[in-house]
């Protein structure tokens, strides 16, 4: 037996040190409630249930046979379970509950974004390079790493990346001018 319960629940909350006032608050809850374990009807041992199909009466063939045969035939059922008879006990279950709740709040204002460094699938953290000579070194890496299938699938993504990047570091104007060079805001580009 399933039983699903979903109520959800619309109500505003304040969550104590948080910035930015509440604009909505969604809470749903879906509890689940599953047969995991009955006892046997024969012998009031426990039989496990694994979630599919009927779930099981008794604990082996033998004793579904038994109460079979105790059906059609009533006067068995006097016997002590130790000769063959029938428990006495009732029937028990075992139910375990489960329940989840997800909870989405949408706030209003500024928000504070927490800077947490990269951290690549080895563990180490990730870095980027530090000066002209590491980024071009970066690039050769990739140039030469292009066909590998970590970098292939995202073909498209990176060569867009760096045509960007290439955009912007023609058009850049440089904060230190090199003596002689006149820069790009100084000379005059025909559209």
């Amino acid at each position: 037996m399933t039983k699903y319960l979903a109520p959800q629940l619309d109500r505003p909350r304040l969550d104590e040190g948080q910035a930015g006032v509440v604009v909505s608050v969604r809470e749903s809850a879906v509890v689940r409630e599953q047969l995991v374990q009955r006892t046997c009807a024969w012998c009031g041992t426990a039989v496990q249930y694994k979630g599919k199909g009927r779930p099981p009466q008794y604990c082996s063939a033998a004793h579904r046979t038994r109460a079979w045969e105790l059906r059609n035939a009533q006067t068995r059922a006097a016997r002590p379970v130790s000769d063959g008879g029938r428990t006495q006990e009732p029937v028990r279950e075992v139910v375990e509950r489960t329940e989840t709740v997800v909870r989405t709040v949408v706030r209003e204002g500024p928000a504070k974004v927490k800077v947490v460094p990269g951290v690549r699938l080895s563990g180490e953290p990730y870095t980027l390079p530090e000066d002209a000579v590491e980024w071009v070194q970066a690039l050769m890496y990739l140039r030469r790493h292009a066909s590998a299938p970590k970098v292939y699938s995202f073909r498209e993504h990176i060569a867009r990346a760096c045509e960007t990047t290439a955009k912007v570091l023609r058009d850049a104007v440089p904060v230190f001018p090199t003596p002689g060079r006149p820069t790009p805001a100084a000379t005059s580009r025909t559209p």
